[in-house]
């Protein structure tokens, strides 16, 4: 691969180090959602957000210890471009590396990885089992529950909202948006 590498490419790559259904699925989910944020902060470089997206737990199933240390070893075996190697390690930030998130890209990732999940956890919840009907008010009041979904980090979510200058309110109804915008293109 190259610094052209197109998202085919990069499931591909995903596939050969991540075969439970969950962990391509949340990959699909991470890499959409920061595909809608794009729309909005950097539209020419869509498909570079969902690549970085799509590889961001590249290492995650086979080296949950070695998370986001792992991921940069193998994508640089792989050619890939730099700037994919350092966005996909910045979510990592303060857990596993000290790359920190600069590019708005990154601090979306950052913010939005747990958050995706704490979501889709809420989502399945509901009669709907969807995020097409989700209201803020009821992932705000599983956010302040901390043993619900508690692998999903309120602090990164925090932090991630922070980073970007958002209230947490304002990440959360943001992320349910841009769920929303993929549930035409995939189960959400």
């Amino acid at each position: 691969m190259s610094s052209t590498t197109t998202l085919d490419q990069a499931m591909a790559l995903l596939k050969q180090y991540n075969q439970e259904e969950f962990h391509i699925r949340h990959a699909r989910i991470v890499s959409g959602v920061l595909g809608y944020f794009a729309e909005e902060y950097d539209p020419e470089n869509r498909e570079f957000w969902e690549i970085v997206g799509l590889l961001h737990d590249l290492d995650f199933e086979k080296y949950p210890d070695q998370h986001c240390i792992k991921s940069q070893e193998i994508m640089r075996k792989h050619d890939l471009d730099e700037r994919l190697v350092r966005a996909v390690a910045s979510h990592g930030y303060n857990i596993t590396v000290d790359i920190k998130p600069e590019h708005i890209m990154e601090k979306i990732l950052y913010a939005v990885d747990e958050l995706t999940g704490l979501i889709g956890a809420v989502a399945i919840m509901r009669p709907s089992r969807s995020v097409s009907d989700l209201p803020l008010k009821s992932v705000m009041k599983k956010f302040k529950t901390a043993n619900f979904a508690a692998g999903c980090s309120r602090k990164v979510i925090t932090d991630g909202a922070d980073m970007l200058g958002w209230t947490v309110d304002d990440l959360i109804s943001r992320t349910i948006l841009a769920m929303r915008s993929l549930s035409n293109r995939m189960e959400i």
